[in-house]
């Protein structure tokens, strides 16, 4: 006779599932939200450590990104920078193709406008130098852009690691640089170029220092987002980053998808090396990137592709690098704590995009199997 067997089987408390829609106002409540609960842990730490006023450190933050109209500006001047650094990312991480080579291409873009402006101011009129700088900056980004391309398309090499590696050869490029083109000699430092001529500077629109630099950047985010949305190529640049099987079964070019991307995301990071030493900071160095072609990473990536949305994320990452010099010299605070309560609210709004995309769906009832 057979024994009869009986036993529950329990289903889990609760699991993940992905939302299929989930509306927009409920995802910038999540968001909120987020930014809320991370405020309120920042505060939590700052009473630990500092034994400082939350709120006085809230406000002394707020103060030095736009306290005063000339910190305004410095923090208008660097939203800038890094937002076109960001949109130069956007296609090509659109693409899959993770381009980890910002920094490198804003630095040949950068090193290859310092070397029209040293070398043809007085040979061609003022107006051409200005062209010929962010022509010679796009094509030096190019440039850089194209080779990884060139081994991923036709060699399949990790285009992470090469794109990584080349921000080393371009510091080391732009270190012989600034050998020759050292200011006072021997100084190892270029120093400002053209400081009395300002040939080959971004000239001032209606008074503003950084006007140019506004229209030229907002330009190219509009661009691009019309670009990506609308345009064909955009449309095979998604297509190419959800799968390259049906990229191919609908008769997309992959190998030319990705040259030509990431000559458009090459050339828009060399723009931004233009934009900083013909619009910002007048000269070149190893550290005119500053790390912001990996902080634009996460301004892209946050921003979910958006170059819309980018301008938001990076005004705020901005703001709060900006409000850092206020409150360590304000509270005698290291610079770091800005950066502890930016890693924080981060985190926690990193941590929101995943109940966006997820939610949790609890179960209540045991199964009975009998045999």
């Amino acid at each position: 006779m057979a024994k009869e067997i009986s036993f529950a089987v329990r289903d889990r408390l609760f699991r993940m599932a992905k939302r299929s829609t989930l509306p927009w106002h409920r995802a910038w409540l999540i968001r909120l939200i987020a930014v809320s609960c991370s405020l309120i842990v920042c505060a939590l730490i700052i009473v630990a450590i500092t034994k400082q006023n939350p709120i006085d450190i809230y406000l002394g933050i707020i103060d030095g990104a736009v306290g005063k109209s000339r910190r305004i500006w410095a923090t208008v001047r660097e939203t800038l920078v890094l937002l076109i650094i960001a949109i130069g990312l956007t296609p090509a991480f659109k693409m899959r193709f993770w381009n980890i080579g910002a920094e490198g291409q804003l630095l040949m873009g950068g090193a290859a406008g310092a070397a029209v402006m040293i070398y043809l101011t007085g040979i061609v009129p003022g107006w051409m130098v200005l062209i010929l700088v962010f022509v010679a900056s796009i094509l030096a980004g190019m440039l850089w852009g194209l080779l990884p391309a060139v081994f991923k398309a036709y060699f399949h090499t990790n285009e992470t690691l090469f794109t990584l590696m080349m921000n080393y050869v371009a510091i080391q490029i732009v270190t012989v640089c600034i050998v020759f083109w050292e200011n006072p000699p021997g100084s190892n430092f270029v120093g400002v170029i053209n400081s009395d001529s300002e040939i080959g500077w971004l000239p001032k629109l209606f008074g503003l220092s950084y006007g140019w630099n506004l229209i030229l950047v907002l330009s190219v985010t509009i661009g691009m987002f019309i670009y990506m949305k609308y345009s064909k190529q955009g449309y095979e640049i998604a297509v190419v980053g959800e799968s390259s099987h049906t990229a191919r079964y609908a008769g997309i070019n992959i190998k030319k998808v990705i040259i030509r991307t990431m000559l458009i995301s090459g050339g828009i990071c060399g723009f931004a090396g233009a934009i900083i030493v013909s619009g910002a900071s007048h000269t070149i160095s190893t550290t005119i990137g500053n790390g912001r072609g990996f902080t634009a990473i996460i301004v892209a990536w946050m921003a979910k592709f958006n170059p819309i949305v980018m301008i938001l994320v990076s005004f705020f990452l901005v703001f709060m690098q900006q409000g850092s010099i206020q409150i360590a010299t304000q509270f005698g605070l290291n610079e770091n704590a800005s950066n502890i309560i930016t890693g924080i609210i981060l985190f926690f709004l990193i941590g929101s995009e995943f109940f966006i995309n997820y939610k949790l769906e609890f179960r209540k009832q045991a199964k009975e199997v009998q045999g």
